[in-house]
């Protein structure tokens, strides 16, 4: 199914190189973060786009009243935020970044990893409580 997206809305913060690229290639972006579902409601029939992270809720009534959406982009893993169910009924494409923190969620694992193979963690809590010697640390 081809389309074409003129108008779109982004309700939370993503990376400005995101709204740079979309109107970059013909599209008008709103960026409009904090918007309460009263909000989303009476704006969401502008856009034939919307572009979401983890706090913009999709629901039902808000799909219902997107009568130009298209397409809504979870920028992030999951899609527990949007009704897909009414976004499929309603002929909107529902997509996500599944992959998008791969990475960091490796680098987090790794960082961990090492935390609890030297002393690092115990230093950081033991030095004010003061439950650990200097001396005995340096020997470990």
């Amino acid at each position: 199914m081809a389309f074409t997206v003129h108008n779109l809305l982004l309700s939370e913060r993503v990376d400005a190189s995101c709204k740079k690229i979309l109107e970059e290639n013909g599209i008008k972006v709103v960026q409009r973060e904090n918007m309460t579902k009263s909000q989303l409601l009476a704006e969401i029939k502008d856009y034939d786009g919307l572009i979401i992270r983890s706090g913009t809720k999709v629901t039902a009534d808000v799909i219902d009243a997107a009568k130009n959406l298209k397409i809504i982009g979870r920028a992030g893993t999951g899609v527990d935020n949007v009704d897909v169910e009414a976004s499929t009924r309603n002929g909107i494409i529902v997509m996500n970044t599944p992959n998008g923190n791969t990475i960091s969620a490796a680098e987090m694992t790794c960082a961990m990893i090492m935390c609890l193979a030297s002393s690092w963690a115990w230093s950081c809590l033991g030095k004010p409580l003061e439950l650990w010697d200097l001396v005995e640390l340096a020997r470990k």
